[in-house]
Protein backbone atom coordinates (compact mmCIF):
# COMPACT_ATOMS: atom_id res chain seq x y z
CA UNK A 1 0.00 0.00 0.00
CA UNK A 2 1.42 3.55 -0.74
CA UNK A 3 1.03 6.65 0.92
CA UNK A 4 0.03 9.92 -0.48
CA UNK A 5 0.22 13.28 0.49
CA UNK A 6 -1.55 16.19 -1.13
CA UNK A 7 -0.65 19.76 -2.35
CA UNK A 8 -0.23 21.34 1.75
CA UNK A 9 0.27 19.09 4.61
CA UNK A 10 0.83 19.70 8.26
CA UNK A 11 2.71 16.57 9.69
CA UNK A 12 3.45 16.50 13.61
CA UNK A 13 7.06 14.39 14.45
CA UNK A 14 8.52 13.96 17.78
CA UNK A 15 10.88 16.70 17.02
CA UNK A 16 8.25 19.50 15.61
CA UNK A 17 5.71 19.73 12.92
CA UNK A 18 6.63 20.18 9.37
CA UNK A 19 4.52 21.58 6.67
CA UNK A 20 4.99 19.96 3.17
CA UNK A 21 3.75 22.11 0.22
CA UNK A 22 3.75 19.90 -2.59
CA UNK A 23 3.06 21.15 -6.23
CA UNK A 24 3.85 24.45 -5.54
CA UNK A 25 5.84 27.40 -6.53
CA UNK A 26 8.79 29.10 -5.08
CA UNK A 27 6.74 32.32 -5.15
CA UNK A 28 5.11 31.24 -2.19
CA UNK A 29 7.68 31.69 -0.08
CA UNK A 30 7.06 35.59 -0.59
CA UNK A 31 3.54 34.88 0.49
CA UNK A 32 3.72 32.74 3.57
CA UNK A 33 7.19 34.14 5.23
CA UNK A 34 8.20 37.39 6.69
CA UNK A 35 11.54 38.04 3.95
CA UNK A 36 12.79 40.92 5.99
CA UNK A 37 13.51 38.02 8.77
CA UNK A 38 14.78 35.38 5.65
CA UNK A 39 18.19 34.75 4.99
CA UNK A 40 18.66 32.14 1.78
CA UNK A 41 21.19 29.85 1.72
CA UNK A 42 22.07 28.12 -1.93
CA UNK A 43 25.46 26.49 -3.98
CA UNK A 44 26.81 28.85 -6.85
CA UNK A 45 24.96 26.35 -9.51
CA UNK A 46 21.81 27.10 -8.05
CA UNK A 47 22.26 30.86 -7.85
CA UNK A 48 24.08 31.04 -11.69
CA UNK A 49 20.62 29.80 -12.80
CA UNK A 50 18.32 31.55 -10.57
CA UNK A 51 19.92 34.60 -9.66
CA UNK A 52 16.70 36.72 -10.30
CA UNK A 53 14.90 34.78 -7.33
CA UNK A 54 17.45 36.14 -5.22
CA UNK A 55 17.74 39.34 -5.96
CA UNK A 56 17.11 41.74 -2.83
CA UNK A 57 17.21 38.75 -0.60
CA UNK A 58 20.09 38.60 1.66
CA UNK A 59 22.05 35.16 0.64
CA UNK A 60 24.37 32.91 1.31
CA UNK A 61 26.71 30.82 -1.29
CA UNK A 62 28.46 27.17 -0.73
CA UNK A 63 30.18 25.58 -3.27
CA UNK A 64 28.56 23.16 -5.22
CA UNK A 65 29.18 19.19 -4.61
CA UNK A 66 29.84 17.32 -1.57
CA UNK A 67 33.31 19.04 -0.86
CA UNK A 68 31.40 21.95 0.89
CA UNK A 69 29.71 19.72 3.89
CA UNK A 70 32.30 20.46 6.34
CA UNK A 71 32.79 21.90 9.74
CA UNK A 72 34.71 24.76 8.39
CA UNK A 73 31.65 25.93 5.76
CA UNK A 74 29.09 26.14 8.83
CA UNK A 75 32.02 28.08 10.82
CA UNK A 76 32.04 30.52 7.51
CA UNK A 77 28.49 30.83 7.19
CA UNK A 78 28.20 31.02 11.24
CA UNK A 79 30.02 34.51 10.94
CA UNK A 80 28.20 35.84 7.73
CA UNK A 81 25.16 35.64 9.32
CA UNK A 82 26.75 37.21 12.63
CA UNK A 83 27.75 40.17 9.92
CA UNK A 84 24.06 40.32 8.80
CA UNK A 85 22.87 40.44 12.33
CA UNK A 86 20.68 37.05 12.50
CA UNK A 87 19.12 36.98 15.60
CA UNK A 88 16.66 34.50 16.96
CA UNK A 89 14.05 35.37 14.58
CA UNK A 90 15.48 34.83 11.18
CA UNK A 91 14.92 32.24 9.23
CA UNK A 92 17.19 30.24 7.14
CA UNK A 93 16.30 28.26 3.73
CA UNK A 94 18.08 26.04 2.01
CA UNK A 95 17.88 26.22 -1.78
CA UNK A 96 19.40 23.56 -3.26
CA UNK A 97 19.64 19.38 -3.29
CA UNK A 98 20.87 17.21 -0.42
CA UNK A 99 24.40 19.11 0.38
CA UNK A 100 22.39 22.65 0.87
CA UNK A 101 20.04 20.93 2.83
CA UNK A 102 22.20 19.34 4.78
CA UNK A 103 24.41 22.08 5.44
CA UNK A 104 21.40 24.64 6.01
CA UNK A 105 19.42 22.33 8.82
CA UNK A 106 22.81 21.68 10.72
CA UNK A 107 23.32 25.31 10.68
CA UNK A 108 19.77 26.48 11.51
CA UNK A 109 20.28 23.68 14.81
CA UNK A 110 22.90 25.18 16.01
CA UNK A 111 23.12 29.00 15.84
CA UNK A 112 22.16 30.82 18.41
CA UNK A 113 21.32 27.03 19.48
CA UNK A 114 18.29 26.59 17.05
CA UNK A 115 16.69 29.17 15.20
CA UNK A 116 13.92 28.35 12.12
CA UNK A 117 14.71 26.86 8.77
CA UNK A 118 13.29 25.20 5.83
CA UNK A 119 13.86 23.67 2.28
CA UNK A 120 13.11 23.92 -1.36
CA UNK A 121 14.36 20.98 -2.46
CA UNK A 122 16.02 21.86 -6.68
CA UNK A 123 17.05 18.00 -7.25
CA UNK A 124 15.31 14.75 -7.80
CA UNK A 125 17.27 12.92 -5.23
CA UNK A 126 16.63 15.98 -2.58
CA UNK A 127 12.64 16.15 -3.27
CA UNK A 128 11.96 12.46 -2.51
CA UNK A 129 14.76 11.87 -0.03
CA UNK A 130 17.17 14.52 1.63
CA UNK A 131 15.22 17.09 2.39
CA UNK A 132 13.08 15.26 4.52
CA UNK A 133 13.19 13.05 7.48
CA UNK A 134 15.16 15.45 9.98
CA UNK A 135 18.40 14.36 8.98
CA UNK A 136 21.48 16.96 9.32
CA UNK A 137 24.61 17.12 8.92
CA UNK A 138 28.33 17.26 7.42
CA UNK A 139 31.22 14.97 6.80
CA UNK A 140 34.43 14.66 9.11
CA UNK A 141 36.84 14.05 6.65
CA UNK A 142 35.80 10.32 5.31
CA UNK A 143 32.92 9.65 7.90
CA UNK A 144 29.95 10.96 5.79
CA UNK A 145 27.08 12.72 8.28
CA UNK A 146 29.28 11.80 11.15
CA UNK A 147 28.44 15.01 12.69
CA UNK A 148 24.61 16.57 12.70
CA UNK A 149 21.29 16.59 14.39
CA UNK A 150 17.87 15.25 13.64
CA UNK A 151 15.85 18.25 13.63
CA UNK A 152 12.80 19.24 11.26
CA UNK A 153 12.46 21.95 8.75
CA UNK A 154 9.61 24.04 9.29
CA UNK A 155 8.50 23.28 5.72
CA UNK A 156 9.35 21.70 2.64
CA UNK A 157 8.64 23.59 -0.69
CA UNK A 158 8.01 21.59 -3.65
CA UNK A 159 8.92 22.76 -6.84
CA UNK A 160 9.28 20.54 -9.63
CA UNK A 161 10.49 23.48 -12.28
CA UNK A 162 13.87 23.29 -11.06
CA UNK A 163 14.23 20.31 -12.15
CA UNK A 164 13.94 21.68 -15.71
CA UNK A 165 17.55 22.24 -15.56
CA UNK A 166 18.95 19.20 -13.90
CA UNK A 167 21.31 17.19 -15.59
CA UNK A 168 20.33 13.66 -16.83
CA UNK A 169 22.78 12.45 -14.43
CA UNK A 170 21.09 14.12 -11.47
CA UNK A 171 17.98 12.45 -13.00
CA UNK A 172 19.40 9.11 -12.66
CA UNK A 173 20.91 10.14 -9.06
CA UNK A 174 17.40 10.45 -7.92
CA UNK A 175 15.88 7.26 -8.97
CA UNK A 176 18.29 5.64 -6.80
CA UNK A 177 16.38 6.60 -4.24
CA UNK A 178 13.53 5.96 -5.58
CA UNK A 179 13.92 2.31 -6.44
CA UNK A 180 15.16 1.86 -2.88
CA UNK A 181 11.80 2.92 -1.54
CA UNK A 182 10.70 0.18 -3.97
CA UNK A 183 13.10 -2.45 -3.03
CA UNK A 184 12.02 -2.16 0.74
CA UNK A 185 8.50 -1.01 1.08
CA UNK A 186 6.48 -1.19 -2.46
CA UNK A 187 6.62 -4.08 -4.28
CA UNK A 188 3.56 -2.80 -6.45
CA UNK A 189 6.16 0.35 -7.19
CA UNK A 190 8.76 -1.80 -7.82
CA UNK A 191 6.98 -3.55 -10.30
CA UNK A 192 5.86 -0.52 -11.95
CA UNK A 193 9.08 0.92 -12.18
CA UNK A 194 10.35 -2.41 -14.67
CA UNK A 195 7.58 -1.27 -16.93
CA UNK A 196 8.19 2.76 -17.42
CA UNK A 197 11.64 4.45 -17.76
CA UNK A 198 13.31 7.72 -16.74
CA UNK A 199 12.10 9.89 -19.49
CA UNK A 200 8.63 8.54 -19.26
CA UNK A 201 8.58 10.67 -16.07
CA UNK A 202 10.81 13.24 -17.02
CA UNK A 203 7.59 14.20 -19.77
CA UNK A 204 4.94 13.32 -17.67
CA UNK A 205 4.69 15.97 -14.61
CA UNK A 206 1.69 14.44 -13.20
CA UNK A 207 2.90 10.97 -12.56
CA UNK A 208 6.53 12.56 -11.71
CA UNK A 209 4.63 14.68 -8.54
CA UNK A 210 2.53 11.24 -7.80
CA UNK A 211 5.78 9.42 -7.72
CA UNK A 212 7.46 12.11 -5.56
CA UNK A 213 5.21 12.49 -2.76
CA UNK A 214 4.70 8.31 -3.11
CA UNK A 215 8.13 8.46 -2.06
CA UNK A 216 7.81 10.96 0.83
CA UNK A 217 5.03 9.37 1.91
CA UNK A 218 6.86 6.16 2.79
CA UNK A 219 9.61 8.12 4.12
CA UNK A 220 7.32 9.93 6.94
CA UNK A 221 5.36 7.19 8.05
CA UNK A 222 8.79 5.43 8.84
CA UNK A 223 10.30 8.61 10.22
CA UNK A 224 6.96 8.88 12.43
CA UNK A 225 7.04 5.95 13.66
CA UNK A 226 11.14 6.37 14.65
CA UNK A 227 12.66 9.61 14.29
CA UNK A 228 15.58 8.60 16.18
CA UNK A 229 16.76 5.53 14.14
CA UNK A 230 16.65 3.00 16.58
CA UNK A 231 14.68 0.65 14.72
CA UNK A 232 12.49 0.36 11.44
CA UNK A 233 13.70 3.90 10.00
CA UNK A 234 17.09 1.67 9.74
CA UNK A 235 15.80 0.54 6.45
CA UNK A 236 16.32 3.87 4.81
CA UNK A 237 19.83 2.51 4.83
CA UNK A 238 19.54 0.33 2.33
CA UNK A 239 22.42 -0.05 -0.03
CA UNK A 240 23.82 3.25 1.32
CA UNK A 241 26.57 1.48 3.86
CA UNK A 242 28.62 0.44 1.19
CA UNK A 243 27.48 3.52 -0.63
CA UNK A 244 28.66 6.08 1.97
CA UNK A 245 32.52 4.35 2.00
CA UNK A 246 32.67 4.04 -2.29
CA UNK A 247 31.18 7.84 -2.50
CA UNK A 248 33.48 9.18 -0.29
CA UNK A 249 36.87 7.35 -1.62
CA UNK A 250 35.73 7.80 -5.11
CA UNK A 251 34.08 10.74 -4.90
CA UNK A 252 31.33 9.56 -7.12
CA UNK A 253 27.25 10.68 -7.01
CA UNK A 254 25.35 9.67 -4.05
CA UNK A 255 23.02 7.88 -5.99
CA UNK A 256 25.62 5.89 -8.68
CA UNK A 257 26.85 4.78 -5.35
CA UNK A 258 23.65 3.75 -3.77
CA UNK A 259 22.71 1.67 -6.85
CA UNK A 260 26.06 -0.49 -6.25
CA UNK A 261 25.10 -0.89 -2.35
CA UNK A 262 22.34 -2.13 -3.27
CA UNK A 263 23.19 -4.61 -5.52
CA UNK A 264 26.12 -5.46 -2.73
CA UNK A 265 23.15 -5.67 -0.17
CA UNK A 266 20.67 -8.07 -2.53
CA UNK A 267 24.16 -10.24 -2.84
CA UNK A 268 24.67 -10.76 0.83
CA UNK A 269 20.56 -11.34 0.89
CA UNK A 270 20.58 -14.05 -0.95
CA UNK A 271 22.88 -16.16 1.81
CA UNK A 272 21.83 -14.35 4.74
CA UNK A 273 17.61 -14.29 3.86
CA UNK A 274 17.29 -16.95 1.12
CA UNK A 275 16.11 -13.65 -1.02
CA UNK A 276 16.28 -15.63 -4.78
CA UNK A 277 19.59 -14.81 -6.68
CA UNK A 278 17.26 -13.62 -9.62
CA UNK A 279 16.38 -10.37 -7.53
CA UNK A 280 20.27 -9.40 -7.49
CA UNK A 281 19.90 -9.62 -11.62
CA UNK A 282 16.38 -7.48 -11.70
CA UNK A 283 17.47 -4.82 -9.89
CA UNK A 284 20.66 -4.50 -11.88
CA UNK A 285 18.09 -4.56 -15.00
CA UNK A 286 16.09 -1.89 -12.75
CA UNK A 287 19.43 0.13 -12.00
CA UNK A 288 20.28 -0.10 -15.80
CA UNK A 289 16.93 1.51 -17.14
CA UNK A 290 17.34 4.67 -14.99
CA UNK A 291 20.57 4.78 -16.30
CA UNK A 292 22.71 4.33 -13.15
CA UNK A 293 25.71 2.11 -12.84
CA UNK A 294 25.74 -1.81 -12.03
CA UNK A 295 29.58 -2.11 -12.36
CA UNK A 296 32.20 -0.24 -10.56
CA UNK A 297 35.86 -1.04 -9.43
CA UNK A 298 36.70 -0.48 -6.09
CA UNK A 299 39.29 -1.31 -3.28
CA UNK A 300 37.59 -3.74 -0.87
CA UNK A 301 39.76 -3.46 1.52
CA UNK A 302 40.03 0.68 1.47
CA UNK A 303 36.29 0.52 1.62
CA UNK A 304 36.27 -1.69 4.77
CA UNK A 305 38.44 0.59 6.55
CA UNK A 306 35.92 3.31 6.31
CA UNK A 307 33.13 0.77 7.15
CA UNK A 308 35.09 -0.03 10.26
CA UNK A 309 34.46 3.10 11.57
CA UNK A 310 31.37 3.89 10.32
CA UNK A 311 28.73 5.41 12.97
CA UNK A 312 25.90 2.04 12.21
CA UNK A 313 29.15 -0.24 13.45
CA UNK A 314 28.40 -1.96 16.86
CA UNK A 315 31.50 -3.62 18.15
CA UNK A 316 32.53 -6.11 15.24
CA UNK A 317 28.96 -5.79 13.90
CA UNK A 318 27.29 -3.83 11.56
CA UNK A 319 23.66 -3.14 10.83
CA UNK A 320 23.27 -4.00 7.24
CA UNK A 321 19.61 -3.79 5.59
CA UNK A 322 18.79 -6.84 3.10
CA UNK A 323 15.71 -7.59 1.29
CA UNK A 324 13.44 -10.30 1.87
CA UNK A 325 12.11 -10.41 -1.16
CA UNK A 326 11.28 -7.17 -3.30
CA UNK A 327 8.74 -5.14 -0.88
CA UNK A 328 9.91 -6.40 2.10
CA UNK A 329 13.12 -5.30 4.00
CA UNK A 330 14.63 -6.46 7.15
CA UNK A 331 17.82 -4.96 9.91
CA UNK A 332 20.64 -7.74 10.00
CA UNK A 333 23.67 -7.29 12.18
CA UNK A 334 26.76 -9.10 10.31
CA UNK A 335 30.16 -9.56 10.79
CA UNK A 336 32.49 -7.51 8.98
CA UNK A 337 34.15 -10.59 7.25
CA UNK A 338 30.35 -11.36 5.66
CA UNK A 339 30.62 -7.21 4.34
CA UNK A 340 33.90 -7.86 3.38
CA UNK A 341 33.68 -10.96 1.24
CA UNK A 342 30.71 -9.56 -0.28
CA UNK A 343 32.54 -6.27 -1.66
CA UNK A 344 35.49 -8.64 -2.82
CA UNK A 345 32.50 -10.79 -4.32
CA UNK A 346 31.22 -7.87 -6.43
CA UNK A 347 34.56 -6.10 -6.84
CA UNK A 348 35.71 -9.63 -8.19
CA UNK A 349 32.28 -9.90 -10.82
CA UNK A 350 33.69 -6.64 -12.09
Amino acid sequence: MAFYYRMDQLLTFPSGQVKYMFQSSFEKIRETQDMAHVVFITDETIFRYYKNLFKGYRTLLVHAGEGAKELSTIERLSKELVNLEATRKTILIGVGGGVVTDITGFLASVYMRGISFGFVPTTLLGMVDAAAGGKNGVNLGFNKNMIGTINQPDFILYDTSFLETLTDDEWSNGFAEIIKYACIFDEELYNELHKTSLSFYKNDAPALASLIERCIGWKNKTVMEDEQEKGVRKLLNFGHTAAHAIEQLYEIPHGKAVGIGMIIASMISASVTGLDKSVTEDIKKLLSLYHLPVKFRFDPKRAMELLRIDKKRNENLMDYILLDRPGKASVHSLPFEVIENALSAYESEN
